[in-house]
C-alpha cells in the first residue's frame, strides 16, 4: 500500500499543478471565435505531446549513469551528451531552413518517425549487456539529436501562425508545460517502465532491462506520429479558418516564400537583439542542463535523501510548468509581451541560487529546493527565449531559422557543460577487482563545488546580456484583424 501510495501520490499533485497552471495562464482576447480556439488546440495538443516525448526520448540517455543502472560512467555520459548537443545544434543549420521552406508539419513528422528508430537503436544496443558500446551509442544519441533538432523549430514555426504576438508570452508558458512534462516522462517514467519490465524475477536487476528506457518512448512516438499526422496543421488555412496578421517580425508580408537561409542566417548574426539572445540562450542552456543532468549524481554521491530526489521527475516538471506561467504572465501583462526583462527576472534568480548552491552545498535537503527554485527559472527562460523570442524576432515566415539559431545556440551551452561537468564531477562507481563499487570520492561534499561554482559564471553573463537588450521589442506594424 505505501508503495501505491509514493506513486499515486506525485501524479496526482501533476494534476493538480497542471489544472492550477492552466486556468491561472492569462487570456489575452485578440478576437479569436470560439471555432478557431477549438482548432487551435486540436492542432497544439497533438504537436506538444509529441515534442514532450521527443524530450522523452532524449533526456532517458542519463538514467544510464545513475544508480539504478549505472551501465555508463559520468564521464562516458558527459561526452555522449556533449556530442549530441553538438550535433543537435548545427542541424539547426539545415533543419531550421528546411522547416521554412516544407513547414512544421512535415517537421514534427519527420523529428517523431526519425526519433522513435534512434531510440529503438540504443535499445538494442543497451539491452542484455551490463557494458554497451560507447561508440555505437555515441552514434545512434548523436543521429536521435540530429532529428529531434526538427523537433523544436517544427513546434515554434506552426505555432508562430495560429498565435498573435500578444499571446505568445501565454504560449511561452504552455511551452514550459509540455517541456516539463517531457522531463517527468524522461526522469520519472522511463526509470520505472525499465523497472518493472523485470516483473516478479527475483533475479531480474535493473540493468538488465535498461533497454526500456529506450523502446518504450519510441513506441509512444509512434502513436504521436499517428496523431500529429492527423490533427496538426501548418496554418489556420490549412485547418479550413482564415489566415490572420500576427503581428510579428512578418507583418505586413503577405508571401509565403521564406527568405533564403543565408540571407537570413547573416541578417540574424548581425542583429544586435537576436545574437545577443542567442548568446543568453547558450547561457541558460549550460546552466540548465547543470541543474537537470546533474543535481542526481549529486544527491546520488553524498546519499541524499529527500522528496525532491525520490520524485526528481515530477518535482522538476511543477518547477517547469510554474516557471512557464510566471515568465509568459509577466511577460505579456507586467512587461507588455517584451521577453528580454524576463530574462533579467530569472537569470537573477538564477545567479542567487547558484551562489546558495555553493554556500549550503553540505545541506542536501536544502540544496535540493534550490534546484527546484532554478529549475523554475531556467525552463522559464527557455520557454521565453527559444519559444517564443524566436517568433517574435524572425517572424512567421522565418520562425524556423530563427529558433534554430537561438536554440542551436542552446544546444552548444548544452555541450559546454557535458564536457565541463563529465571531467569536474567525480564518477558515482568505481571498478574496484572487476567489481563495481561506490566511488567514496563522490560522497565527500567537497568534491561537488565544482558543480555550483561552474554555473555562476554562466548565469552572471546571462543576467548582463540580458541587461544589454532589455529594452528591445518587436513593433507591431498593424493590428491583428478578428477571424
Amino acid at each position: 500500500m505505501d508503495k501505491l501510495t509514493g506513486e499515486v501520490v506525485p501524479i496526482l499533485i501533476l494534476c493538480v499543478v497542471i489544472a492550477l497552471v492552466v486556468a491561472r495562464l492569462p487570456k489575452v482576447d485578440v478576437g479569436h471565435t470560439a471555432a478557431f480556439r477549438r482548432r487551435r488546440v486540436l492542432n497544439w495538443l497533438p504537436l506538444g505531446l509529441t515534442y514532450a516525448f521527443l524530450y522523452m526520448g532524449r533526456y532517458n540517455l542519463q538514467a544510464l549513469k545513475n544508480k539504478d543502472f549505472h551501465v555508463i560512467t559520468g564521464k562516458e555520459f558527459g561526452d555522449i551528451d556533449a556530442i549530441g548537443a553538438i550535433v543537435y545544434g548545427l542541424a539547426f543549420l539545415l533543419n531550421g531552413p528546411m522547416t521554412d521552406r516544407f513547414g512544421g508539419r512535415r517537421a514534427i513528422l519527420l523529428a517523431a518517425a526519425g526519433a522513435a528508430v534512434c531510440n529503438m537503436g540504443m535499445g538494442m544496443i543497451v539491452h542484455g549487456t551490463a557494458h554497451p558500446s560507447i561508440g555505437w551509442l555515441t552514434i545512434l544519441f548523436a543521429l536521435n539529436m540530429y532529428f529531434q533538432s526538427f523537433g523544436a523549430v517544427a513546434i515554434v514555426k506552426v505555432n508562430a501562425s495560429w498565435f498573435h504576438l500578444r499571446e505568445r508570452g501565454t504560449f511561452g508558458g504552455i511551452f514550459g508545460i509540455l517541456i516539463s512534462l517531457g522531463l517527468y516522462l524522461a526522469f520519472d517514467w522511463a526509470p520505472k517502465i525499465a523497472v518493472l519490465a523485470c516483473g516478479n524475477d527475483p533475479a531480474c536487476t535493473p540493468t538488465q532491462t535498461a533497454d526500456w528506457l529506450f523502446f518504450a518512448p519510441a513506441a509512444i512516438l509512434v502513436v504521436f506520429l499517428v496523431l500529429s499526422f492527423a490533427y496538426v496543421r501548418d496554418t489556420p488555412a490549412d485547418a479550413g479558418l482564415p489566415d490572420f496578421d500576427v503581428a510579428d517580425a512578418s507583418s505586413g508580408d503577405t508571401s509565403t516564400t521564406p527568405d533564403k537561409a543565408l540571407v537570413i542566417i547573416k541578417r540574424m548574426l548581425t542583429h544586435k537583439v537576436i545574437l545577443t539572445i542567442a548568446f543568453i540562450s547558450l547561457c541558460s542552456g549550460f546552466v540548465r542542463q547543470g541543474i537537470l543532468k546533474w543535481f542526481l549524481s549529486y544527491a546520488g554521491g553524498v546519499n541524499v535523501h529527500s522528496y525532491v530526489r525520490e520524485h526528481w521527475g515530477m518535482m522538476s516538471c511543477v518547477a517547469g510548468m510554474c516557471g512557464g506561467m510566471f515568465a509568459g504572465t509577466i511577460s505579456d501583462h507586467l512587461f507588455q509581451s517584451r521577453r528580454p526583462p524576463v530574462s533579467v527576472v530569472l537569470f537573477s534568480i538564477l545567479l542567487l541560487g547558484a551562489g546558495a548552491i555553493a554556500i549550503t552545498l553540505t545541506d542536501p535537503a536544502l540544496v535540493s529546493w534550490i534546484v527546484m527554485v532554478m529549475a523554475m527559472a531556467v525552463i522559464g527562460v527557455h520557454g521565453m527565449l527559444s519559444g517564443v523570442a524566436s517568433q517574435d524576432f524572425g517572424g512567421r515566415k522565418n520562425a524556423g531559422t530563427a529558433t534554430g539559431l537561438i536554440d542551436g545556440f542552446v544546444y552548444f551551452g548544452t555541450a559546454l557543460q557535458g564536457f565541463v561537468y563529465g571531467r569536474l564531477l567525480p564518477e558515482l562507481y568505481i571498478t574496484v577487482d572487476g567489481k563495481s563499487v561506490p566511488n567514496p570520492e563522490a560522497a565527500k561534499f567537497d568534491s561537488w563545488y565544482g558543480w555550483p561554482l561552474a554555473m555562476l559564471p554562466m548565469a552572471f553573463v546571462g543576467l548582463l546580456l540580458s541587461l544589454w537588450i532589455i529594452k528591445a521589442r518587436v513593433h507591431p506594424r498593424t493590428a491583428a484583424a478578428a477571424h
